[in-house]
């Protein structure tokens, strides 16, 4: 009895080890992303370029953009595969660099947001005038600009003669007039007479456009008139600048805007900066040794 005991004991121990040794650890996840690409052991997942394009746009242009970063993706990381192996990186002066980084990108951050706070876009038209009077040696002309009525009007348009005449006097005739036909029958113009245009976009895409002597063409035609087969086109010469020559006021005044606002954000950053080191020492929240 003590023997079959014995067996039957040698036999269940038997059982638990083979249970053991073929065990396998159903615990562990298995990783269910759908991978997009790989390079080496590296993997780029679905959840990876889930912010690339939004949720259910199944477009042409949307899989060109996931497609633009798959492939941007793998260059990079053979790229950075190559370099790991051919250069001996210092790893702590790396880790440094993406600290700086991480950094700036927070001051950065903190500071943009600090400027959207307080940043005042009203600029007057006082400001802008005296700074151009200040820095107008600054705003040289690099082209031709005017001040002009324009008008490409079909050759079938009606009352032409009478068109011709309006523009060609004007001011001595009425604006409106001018107005009026131009809406009803022009194909394209231009009649704010207090606009500066650049004479290249005037003259684009008409008989015009290649007029050689440029500076020389303004100073002598108050008026032109030509035509094709579909147009005439009429251009009344209000006044010009030639390049070289300082821009008026009017026609970078938005220019001057943009730099007399990015000039508040300038003193904005060191209106933060300031303040913060005043309360820092103020609390004794820093020493110099």
């Amino acid at each position: 009895m003590r023997s079959k005991a014995y067996i039957a004991i040698l036999i269940m121990l038997s059982a638990v080890a083979c249970e053991q040794l073929y065990y396998v650890d159903t615990a562990e996840e298995v990783d269910e992303r759908v991978k997009i690409a790989r390079v080496n052991d590296i993997y780029l997942y679905d959840e990876d370029i889930s912010s690339l394009v939004p949720r259910g746009n199944q477009s042409a242009d949307s899989g060109m953009i996931v497609s633009k970063y798959v492939d941007s993706w793998v260059k990079k990381q053979l790229t950075i595969e190559r370099a790991s192996t051919e250069l001996d990186f210092d790893e702590a002066k790396i880790e440094r660099k993406i600290l700086d980084y991480r950094y700036a990108l927070m001051v950065h951050e903190f500071e943009m947001h600090y400027i959207n706070q307080h940043l005042d876009k009203e600029i007057s038209d006082e400001e802008v005038e005296k700074y151009y009077n200040e820095k107008f040696e600054n705003f040289v002309l690099r082209q031709n600009i005017l001040r002009c009525l324009f008008a490409q009007v079909p050759v079938e348009a009606p009352q032409i003669e009478n068109f011709r005449k309006l523009i060609r006097t004007y001011p001595d005739s009425n604006l409106e007039e001018i107005q009026s036909y131009c809406y009803r029958f022009a194909s394209k113009s231009s009649l704010e007479t207090e606009l500066w245009i650049n004479f290249d976009e005037v003259i684009s895409n008409t008989p015009l456009v290649n007029v050689q002597e440029k500076a020389g063409f303004l100073k002598n035609n108050s008026f032109v008139e030509t035509s094709d087969e579909k147009y005439y086109y009429f251009i009344r010469v209000l006044d010009y600048k030639i390049s070289n020559q300082i821009a008026p006021l009017a026609y970078i005044k938005d220019d001057i805007e943009s730099i007399l606002i990015n000039k508040k954000k300038v003193e904005l950053r060191k209106e933060l900066e300031e303040e913060v080191y005043k309360v820092a020492k103020e609390n004794n929240e820093f020493e110099i040794y």
